[in-house]
Parts: structure tokens; sequence; C-alpha cells
């Protein structure tokens, strides 16, 4: 597959990560991502793709592309044989100035791109994006997409300045404190963060908390999972386990296995790192 990223200019950069292009044929038709402290747009050029939000819920299929707010659980995505897109992986609070609703409202319920900007807007974003003269001038253009899109967001230094302190101490940081260096009460500090995010600043914490646990396994050699628990802050290994299972669907060690099985058929593969197998 051909990845193509790069990161936006100010004012963009304090809300976003990267700016990508994907094309190519994906390595498994379905595909798994545990929840990450981060947002996700991405603009579909080519077959539709389906995601399911969930074991509980039915998959669903995507078009025009779709809009994720950091999710609170693993969904599933389902590639076409050939897949081909632009997108955009947000800070927790960066897609917040592009919503016309509270980020609470999609939490965990992947929408279109049209239900959030409109039919006509995205048709011509597409359009646009589809004649480009390569994956670098696509960026471009919906860099200036989101850059005419910016808006004022109440709230957003706050629910920023918080989430910066929380991923400074990898999710260890006491929720409590908090609201008290913040000078506002934990009930309107959740709200805020709720309304940016999608989650409160202790289900942000648990996800930074995983995903620095999960960067600090290496699949290709023996894994202390006590000394893993431990050095996360986790009270002790089963409630790691515990986890670990509310976050992937997997055990700890199945998790490993499954790791093992992209490196092994794919290596060196773009996606290898986050998503995992699900066929």
């Amino acid at each position: 597959m051909q990845y193509v990223s790069r990161a936006p200019r100010p004012p963009l950069g304090a809300l976003i990560d990267d700016l990508y292009y994907l094309e190519g044929a994906p390595p498994y038709a379905r595909l798994t991502l545990p929840p990450a402290p981060s947002a996700l747009l991405i603009i579909n050029l080519g077959a539709p793709f389906r995601i399911r939000a969930g074991t509980d819920v039915e998959p669903a299929g995507y078009a025009d592309g779709c809009v994720v707010t950091m999710p609170t659980r693993a969904w599933e995505f389902g590639y076409p044989p050939r897949t081909r897109s632009v997108g955009v992986h947000f800070k927790p609070w960066g897609l917040a100035p592009f919503l016309p609703m509270p980020a609470v409202e999609l939490c965990d319920r992947p929408v279109t791109v049209e239900r959030v900007w409109g039919r006509s807007a995205v048709t011509g974003l597409r359009d646009r994006l589809a004649t480009a003269g390569g994956p670098h001038e696509m960026l471009t253009l919906l860099e200036e997409e989101l850059r005419r899109r910016l808006s004022e967001t109440a709230g957003l230094g706050l629910v920023r300045h918080m989430s910066g302190v929380i991923a400074a101490s990898s999710g260890a940081v006491a929720i409590g404190d908090l609201s008290v260096a913040a000078g506002v009460s934990s009930t309107h500090l959740a709200q805020r963060f709720k309304e940016i995010i999608g989650v409160t600043p202790k289900r942000l914490a648990r996800a930074h908390r995983f995903t620095a646990t999960v960067f600090a396994i290496d699949p290709a050699g023996p894994v202390d999972w006590g000394d893993l628990a431990g050095g996360a802050g986790y009270f002790d290994q089963a409630h790691f386990g515990h986890e670990f299972r509310e976050f992937t669907g997997l055990t700890p060690t199945r998790y490993v296995e499954v790791r093992r099985r992209f490196l092994r058929e794919h290596p060196g593969h773009t996606l290898d790192g986050w998503p995992l197998p699900a066929d």
C-alpha cells in the first residue's frame, strides 16, 4: 500500500497530528482498531468501506468517508479489495472545531462526512481530490478545506491544556487534581471534555495509559506481563488483563499472537503497529 503523510501548517498543527493519503490493497479484508486517544476523518475516493463500531452492532457502509471521535472500544474496519482515501489523524480535541455538534453525540457512533459537512460540500471536495495531480496536491487541498472550516470552540483551550497534562503522564495523573489545577469543578471539566473530545478526563487517561502500554510491548520477544502492568500503573495483573480485554476484546497473550501474525505475514507493512487482523 502507498501511504503518504505530512504534518499541517499552523494553526492546524495544534489540532492535527498528520494528514495522510492511502491507496492500494489492504493486508486483510477486516482490521480491528483498538481505541486510541485520537479522532479520525476519512474522505473516501474508492469503493465503500465498512465499519463495525463494537461487537453488539451491525457493520455499516461508508461511501463518502467517515468521521470518528475518540472511541472507547475497539472497532472493525472492513476494506474493499482496493482502497483509496485521504484522511486526518486529529489530536483528541482536534476534531471539535470542525463539528456542528458536541463530540459526545458521535462517541462510538461513526458517521458519514455528509452528515457533518453536508452533501454538496463533500461532493465538491471529493471531486477536487479525485482530479488532483497526486497525493501531495490532495493533502494540500484537504488542508485548505480544513483551514476554511476552522471555527472558534468554547472551552477548547482548557481541554487542550488539561489533555496535555494527561498525555504527559501517560494517563497516570490523578483526575481529581486536574480540576483543581484548572480552577473549575470536576463536573464542569468533565462536561467540557465530553463536548470537545467526546469522553471524560478519566476515560481519556485510560486510553493514554493503554496506548502507552501497548506500544511498550515488543511482540518479537518474550513479554513479562507483571512488569509491564506494574510499570504502567495498573493495580495488578488482573486489572491489566481486564482493561486489555475491554479495550481490544482480546487477552494480552492473544493480542501478542495476533500482532505476531501481522509481522509474520506482512513484515514492514505501513499499517503494522496498531491495527490487528480481524479475519
